[in-house]
């Protein structure tokens, strides 16, 4: 995910404050600790009122603290992509509730068997700058409709959307339900010190890990959202200019700071400078100027835009042709940048981008792309743009990602009913659909055994008929070659 991402950790002693907006989560919940049916949907019926009544200031709000961020994109990320997570969940969260009957053994038939879904407790959230609402909520509206509460980090740099979310939130829920922690609070980070009974995470591998192993503290479980060089690949058989538009949409929508942007792009070789070309000129139909453009994105503050500065001269100095779609600038807007001719001590080919530039490889072989791909950390997505369908079932069974978009980018991520989430180095866990209701329920198993069921004959003292007709029923006989078991002797 993001890059910058507040990475420094303060020594593990939680503040008076934290812990007691924490105390004062945990035992409401122990006050309700199984939340109706309508009691959940009324708070996610609650937050889909608000967002719909508060869209343009919270659109305002983050173009605020970007210097600058498409109110379109705001909306559709920030905005809808909650909505629609709220709708799905809404339509199947009464389904989820109910208690699974599983089969039990045939030794044990006649029993109830089944598996009921309790909520965790309290949840504790932290959230990226990159899409502060969709990040912060996604992780949110999962929490309430599997019964539980939650404490919400919000990241530093975006102070003016942290204060419209916390003015929503106030209106419809008390604070030992849903907490906001402000990104610039003093102790902020020391959030993942506390004993939540699950934690979210959203952002770096790097940060991950120091997340992970904060949480290990406690024996906190985790769900991590980690991103990475997710790949685009362009087969032989796929219009190069209808690929170049999707791609040049999916690196420049949000300026590239998107952990399932494309990363990067393998194309045939024979067709890398046409597809070059398309991506400049698809690029260029989408923003004709980046002066006075409300579609265009900010990098978010100095610290990204010197970053990507720091990339590109790095490739630059390393011997990549750099490619630039449009010859202006305003302020942190920067326009989508096409490197190829690259090497691999690039750190545009080690590092996960975020932003809107585009490394281009040519290929020769399917196989040397999957080798390519299967050779480095698994990424969070993988967009394949073929409509050969046995060519793209070979690839998908020789590479590893969280998630797939075939024939465009991103898309699979604004589907509500299948888990997102990443896989080794992309992230552990996901917290969409009844996935990631699952994810932060308790699966608690409840066996009831039947009055009339003979389970003393499994007692001691063993050996008796019974038992040695199960044993042989369901073990087996043993091999008369080997040693029978020893009896121990009593004294």
């Amino acid at each position: 995910m993001p890059m910058h991402d507040q990475t420094d950790m303060v020594d593990p002693i939680i503040t008076d404050e934290l812990n007691a907006w924490f105390q004062s989560l945990k035992a409401a919940y122990q006050r309700d600790t199984q939340p109706s049916l309508k009691t959940r949907r009324a708070h996610l019926l609650a937050l889909k009122k608000q967002l719909r009544r508060y869209q343009y200031v919270l659109a305002n709000a983050m173009s605020e603290d970007f210097g600058g961020r498409s109110h379109s994109e705001s909306l559709m990320a920030d905005v809808l992509g909650p909505i629609l997570d709220i709708n799905h969940v809404l339509n199947h969260l009464g389904t989820w509730m109910q208690p699974k009957r599983r089969p039990t053994e045939w030794l044990f038939k006649g029993n109830k068997l089944q598996v009921r879904y309790q909520p965790k407790g309290v949840v504790g959230v932290i959230c990226p700058w990159n899409f502060p609402l969709y990040l912060s909520l996604g992780p949110l509206i999962t929490a309430l409709a599997a019964g539980n509460r939650c404490m919400i980090k919000m990241p530093p740099n975006c102070p003016a959307t942290t204060q419209a979310l916390e003015t929503l939130l106030a209106e419809i829920y008390p604070r030992d339900l849903v907490r906001i922690v402000h990104g610039n609070h003093p102790q902020a980070m020391e959030i993942s010190h506390l004993p939540f009974d699950h934690l979210v995470f959203t952002g770096s591998p790097s940060t991950g890990k120091t997340i992970m192993a904060n949480a290990s503290a406690n024996l906190t479980p985790v769900t991590l959202e980690l991103g990475g060089k997710s790949p685009a690949v362009v087969f032989d058989d796929y219009d190069i200019e209808k690929a170049a538009e999707r791609i040049a949409h999916g690196k420049s929508f949000n300026a590239g700071q998107i952990c399932i942007a494309p990363d990067y792009a393998f194309v045939p070789q024979d067709k890398v400078s046409f597809f070059v070309e398309a991506l400049a000129n698809a690029y260029n139909a989408m923003y004709p100027s980046i002066k006075n453009n409300h579609d265009c994105t900010s990098l978010i503050d100095a610290a990204q835009h010197q970053r990507f500065q720091a990339l590109l001269d790095d490739a630059i100095a390393k011997g990549a042709t750099i490619r630039r779609c449009s010859d202006t600038q305003e302020g942190r807007i920067q326009p989508l940048h096409i490197a190829t001719q690259l090497t691999p001590d690039m750190r545009i080919c080690q590092e996960e981008i975020f932003g809107p530039l585009l490394p281009v490889f040519g290929y020769q072989t399917l196989e040397d792309v999957s080798a390519y791909i299967t050779e480095r950390p698994r990424p969070l997505a993988c967009y394949l743009f073929s409509h050969n369908k046995t060519q793209r079932e070979w690839f998908l069974s020789r590479t590893h990602s969280g998630g797939v978009t075939i024939n465009d980018w991103g898309w699979h991520a604004l589907n509500h009913s299948v888990p997102f989430g990443g896989i080794g180095n992309s992230g552990i866990g996901n917290y969409h659909g009844e996935e990631g209701f699952k994810e932060l329920s308790h699966a608690r198993t409840v066996l009831q055994m039947r009055r009339w069921f003979p389970i003393h004959f499994f007692a001691p003292p063993y050996g008796n008929w019974v038992q040695k007709c199960v044993m042989r029923l369901f073990i087996g006989k043993a091999d008369a070659t080997l040693s029978s078991p020893k009896r121990t002797q009593k004294t």
